[in-house]
């Protein structure tokens, strides 16, 4: 079988960049959401977006984007997919993908087996789930390090694509895969030295541990 594939988030330097190339990532995170610190302006997406040209894919997350926002971070971001991590409804989702012809991840926060359900809900909608930690009220949706309970996802043989999201690091995500057999799996707190800050020993050491697993 062979190793899920790696998305490193909220990646918001070139160090960064060259980090998650180096270790082989399939995709890179780039933040369009101001209330995040991992929240990039146009012209430092333009910036990266260059310097990664085609060596890697570009994923932009969004939380309940108008569509002026998703417009300028598509363009800056030269993204190869959007990832909606808010309250998007599954209307709301296909409107996106068919708007702007990009392949749309949505994000569910999860903290029951209800909400690993709702995946069904974006089966028409949606191109892949990302099942998340649920964020306490009024925190950011994501990129708070939390994670849920993995055993909800064990055995879980959903008809759509899907990843994992929340709270992995270097020293867990062996387990975390293990337990659910994620296909593809995301980080962003558990690779950095501070908010924002990526640390890039610690990508080398998270892609490292999944294709160890």
């Amino acid at each position: 079988m062979s190793p899920p594939k790696i998305k490193i988030c909220g990646l918001t330097s070139r160090e960064a960049l060259d980090a998650t190339i180096a270790a082989r990532a399939d995709y890179c995170g780039f933040v369009f959401y101001p209330p995040s610190p991992r929240n990039l302006a146009p012209e430092t997406a333009r910036a990266l977006a260059a310097h990664a040209g085609a060596r890697i894919g570009k994923v932009g997350l969004f939380v309940d984007p108008e569509d002026a926002l998703l417009a300028a971070g598509i363009e800056a971001g030269s993204l190869d997919a959007v990832q909606l991590h808010g309250g998007e409804t599954p209307a709301r989702a296909a409107e996106v993908r068919a708007r702007f012809g990009l392949p749309v991840w949505k994000a569910i926060a999860v903290s029951s087996a209800a909400d690993i359900g709702r995946a069904e809900e974006y089966r028409e909608a949606a191109d892949l789930i990302l099942f998340d930690a649920r964020t306490p009220k009024g925190a950011l949706p994501g990129g708070m390090g939390l994670k849920f309970d993995w055993s909800l996802l064990a055995g879980y043989a959903g008809a759509m694509p899907w990843g994992l999201a929340g709270g992995l690091a270097p020293g867990n995500v062996g387990e975390a895969i293990r337990a659910t057999g994620a296909p593809l799996v995301d980080t962003s707190t558990g690779v950095e030295s501070a908010p924002g800050e990526k640390d890039p020993g610690r990508i080398a050491a998270f892609c490292a541990a999944v294709r160890a697993r």
